[in-house]
């Protein structure tokens, strides 16, 4: 990996280097790409990203217990409004350039950024991915659920599993100094068992802060690539896993230019957690 010659990570002015401070710069002095500091955050950055999660966790177990067949996506988008509204938080989504709505609500081919509405009914059997992220006194979290209607068939219950044990074997590899490759090759590795596709066009990512910040989580690819882990990192991991091939396209439909669809409109499944690196591997602030 070639990397620019301005290093990203620096000292404070007069600090003399932490152990922290010399493990990252010998990787640095190996070419490998390192956080910059401001992607380390503080404990009490940590304690207010973690209670933007709380809310957001409650967020997604709002929706789990009313959401059935026959009811639109539009009135998804009422429930996490009406909750964020009931605790003093904001949904990131809402006008995020240009984003209509609170919530993105992505039903069986829909791969994520589906937009509610009135006339999206859910159906028997569908499988429904719900993305929601929650800004609560400036601090971002980030989480999506997916939800069976009803009863569905074997091929699609074994998706929606199979996708779950993706993020959960993403979260087993991201230890304190590995690699964001690390997650992407052990999640694609499993994928490839059942022959479905991991989406490339789209990835987890850093959040805290921001609603996107660095690095890119990728969810397949070489291990020991990628940025390198360290304690204070808050990102998500979030795996996009297509019953088909890989490649998705937008839907041209879309009047806002949002949703995203396989491309051979084979089902579609994905689970995100949002996640602080420990000393000890990760921790989820909210799911």
């Amino acid at each position: 990996m070639v990397l620019n010659k301005k290093k990203r990570w620096r000292c404070l002015p007069g600090q003399v280097p932490t152990e922290f401070d010399r493990k990252i710069m010998k990787w640095e002095s190996r070419g490998r790409l390192v956080p910059t500091r401001d992607l380390i955050k503080t404990p009490e950055q940590i304690e207010g990203i973690r209670r933007a999660g709380v809310v957001n966790t409650a967020v997604l177990d709002e929706v789990a217990k009313h959401i059935h067949a026959g009811m639109s996506t539009l009135e998804i988008d009422d429930i996490c409004m009406d909750y964020c509204k009931k605790h003093n938080a904001t949904p990131a989504c809402l006008n995020y350039e240009g984003f209509p709505k609170s919530v993105c609500t992505s039903i069986n081919e829909v791969v994520c950024h589906g937009i509610p509405k009135a006339t999206d009914i859910l159906q028997e059997g569908d499988i429904v991915n719900v993305d929601f992220t929650t800004i609560l006194d400036g601090y971002y979290a980030d989480a999506s659920r997916m939800f069976i209607i009803g009863e569905t068939t074997p091929e699609k219950e074994q998706l929606v599993r199979v996708a779950k044990e993706c993020l959960e074997i993403g979260m087993e590899v991201a230890q304190p100094w590995s690699f964001v490759g690390d997650i992407g090759n052990a999640i694609e590795k499993h994928c490839k068992k059942y022959n479905y596709g991991v989406v490339r066009d789209l990835c987890g990512h850093g959040v805290g802060l921001k609603f996107h910040e660095e690095p890119d989580v990728t969810h397949y690819g070489k291990k020991g690539t990628g940025m390198l882990l360290v304690p204070g990192m808050v990102f998500t991991i979030e795996p996009m896993i297509n019953m088909g091939t890989w490649r998705v396209f937008i839907d041209e439909g879309d009047p806002f230019g949002w949703e995203v669809i396989s491309e051979d409109e084979l089902p579609s499944a994905q689970w995100e957690h949002t996640l602080v690196m420990t000393e000890h591997g990760v921790e989820i602030l909210s799911y």
